[in-house]
């Protein structure tokens, strides 16, 4: 095993915290940008009808699919600026960034044409007929342009995040969150598009953040000597990291679908609601996951740097944190849950469902904690391969869960309640063993430090 040396000193708590603070405090704002956008969607099409929700419920898991299976690009690419700048080396973290960049255009382009040529069986796969089938298809063919721009936005966050900077990327995503609302409502009301008039604001909204990243790198990139065009031997080392992080990424999406094939079954009351409960679950995520990327910019910079006591130090304290965050959020969400229905749908019944979903995610979201941070941390390591393997576990121990609730549940809002309790406590707690027993030994550092 290879040695690791080890520093003079540690970093004391509260300087761990301040570095902690002023990477995560950012990351929050930008992280929570994209289901913002999604909690504006749904609160703006909510209001249209239960069909046109349910209908971008479906458009949204689709989409959700494909964009995080392409989250690779900006867990790949912070890792390895991170310890590009640990080891001193700034020309090379800005090529990796650049690299993504060019990577992220490449499959964005592909994504985008086969998305929109492939809306309508993809969405028929997910078992919906009539109206809703219809609006699912007209909100994800209209939303596939966006998708280009969203993985542009994931290589110029990665490269950003792995430089230390987790403040441009709020900014950017403030403005594209303000952006988003106002032609979201200026085309759904002022000019009548329906759910398409939402698919569109959102692409707009992303094609304008993805031009700022384009602007950033281009401009680093100038000032520093780096070429413009491509190493093709980068985006073959990033994609041989990514294909690893992408079969991570679709254990995850496997069983997200999944459960929305479960629920659609259920009808379409209780699938309206699984789609309002999801998208605060990945808001929450998304917050929770601001620990997730301090760490992986973080971890990665110190094992860069060969400090692996101040790396298991951070991560104790991270752990913490993310526990404590969890048991926070788990609160207020228990504590919103009969009223937040309101925010989103006039339809009593869904508003109903919705409560008993919520109070059952409230109880998982320590253990979600705990497990976004852990995800983080061994992300930042680059220990890619582990985190794929322990995907596939989890999406194995998860699938005879949704088994007993599609064929033992009861119906009704009891059948909803059901299938969020093996989500979001029997599959998070899979996961966060597999984490737990990686993050106790540490072969994670020793990877991180190549």
């Amino acid at each position: 095993m290879p040695h690791i040396p080890a520093p003079a000193t540690a970093a004391r708590p509260q300087g761990q915290s301040r570095e902690i603070l002023r990477l995560a405090v950012p990351a929050f704002g930008a992280l929570v940008a994209e289901p913002l956008f999604l909690l504006a969607d749904s609160a703006i099409v909510g209001h249209l009808g239960v069909a046109q929700l349910a209908g971008v419920g479906l458009a949204s898991a689709v989409l959700h699919t494909a964009v995080g299976l392409m989250v690779f690009l900006a867990y790949s690419t912070t890792p390895a600026v991170a310890r590009a700048i640990g080891d001193g080396q700034l020309g090379k973290a800005l090529a990796a960034g650049r690299d993504g960049v060019w990577l992220a255009l490449l499959l964005g382009v592909v994504l985008a044409v086969a998305g929109f040529l492939a809306a309508d069986p993809l969405i028929g796969l997910l078992g919906a007929e009539g109206e809703v089938r219809t609006f699912a298809v007209d909100y994800l063919r209209w939303s596939t342009p966006g998708l280009v721009a969203m993985l542009l936005i994931f290589a110029g966050t990665g490269l950003l995040r792995g430089l230390q900077d987790t403040r441009t990327p709020l900014v950017v995503a403030t403005a594209g969150f303000a952006l988003n609302i106002v032609l979201n409502l200026w085309l759904v009301y002022g000019l009548g598009w329906s759910v398409t008039g939402s698919a569109v604001g959102t692409s707009v909204a992303q094609w304008a953040m993805a031009g700022v990243y384009l602007a950033i790198v281009r401009r680093n990139a100038v000032r520093n000597g780096v070429a413009l065009l491509p190493s093709w031997r980068g985006i073959r080392a990033m994609t041989r990291v990514g294909s690893w992080l992408m079969l991570r990424t679709l254990s995850l999406r496997v069983a997200i679908l999944a459960t929305v094939l479960v629920v659609t079954a259920q009808g379409t009351v209780n699938l309206a609601a699984h789609q309002l409960a999801m998208t605060i679950f990945s808001f929450l995520a998304f917050a929770l996951d601001a620990l997730a990327i301090a760490a992986q910019a973080l971890i990665g910079k110190e094992l860069g740097a060969g400090n692996a006591v101040k790396a298991r130090l951070l991560t104790a304290t991270m752990i913490r944190w993310g526990l404590g965050f969890g048991a926070v959020t788990g609160l207020l969400l228990a504590l919103a849950a009969p009223w937040a229905g309101a925010l989103f749908t006039s339809d009593p019944e869904v508003q109903r469902v919705l409560a008993l979903a919520l109070w059952v995610l409230a109880a998982g979201q320590p253990v979600a904690g705990y497990v976004f941070v852990l995800d983080g941390v061994l992300i930042g390591a680059g220990d890619a391969k582990y985190l794929a393997l322990a995907g596939v576990v989890n999406l194995a121990a998860y699938v005879p869960m949704l088994a007993a609730v599609a064929f033992l549940g009861p119906p009704g809002g009891g059948g909803l309640a059901w299938l969020w309790a093996a989500f979001a406590i029997g599959y998070m707690a899979a996961r966060a063993l597999t984490l737990g027993i990686r993050a106790r030994s540490d072969r994670w550092m020793v990877l991180g430090s190549g």
